[in-house]
């Protein structure tokens, strides 16, 4: 499975974030969807790369191609914050909650299925 975190670069974060929001997606959507495009040619060409990465996988639709994501959004979702704890974090997860938490970025409905995830995980052990 590729490390969806480290190997992407901004423009190819960009394209699989229009692959994932649409499901699969051609060259043509993935231009359309990306603000401040780059040219076609550069869209087939990242598109290219991303499936040499093993990103996406392509399927011929009579004369164009579209493209897959090869790994799902959740499992791509749990990779990019594991990096990002990793990374900004130093693994604390704690942290990055109370960085949220200090932000503002969290209403009071979040906060309580907060309180439930983590009442729900001590139940359950972890």
């Amino acid at each position: 499975m590729p490390d969806t975190a480290t190997q992407l670069s901004r423009r190819e974060r960009q394209i699989m974030d229009v692959i994932y929001r649409r499901g699969r997606a051609t060259a043509a959507e993935v231009l359309q969807d990306i603000a401040d495009p780059p040219s076609y040619s550069a869209i087939r060409a990242l598109l290219r790369l991303l499936e040499e990465k093993g990103h996406v996988h392509h399927e011929q639709d009579g004369p164009r191609y579209v493209y897959l994501p090869t790994v799902n959004r959740e499992r791509a979702r749990q990779s990019a914050l594991k990096h990002v704890v990793r990374t900004f974090f130093d693994g604390s997860a704690t942290d990055a909650v109370a960085a949220l938490l200090d932000n503002d970025a969290i209403d009071h409905a979040e906060l309580d299925r907060l309180s439930a995830l983590i009442e729900q995980a001590r139940k359950e052990g972890r």
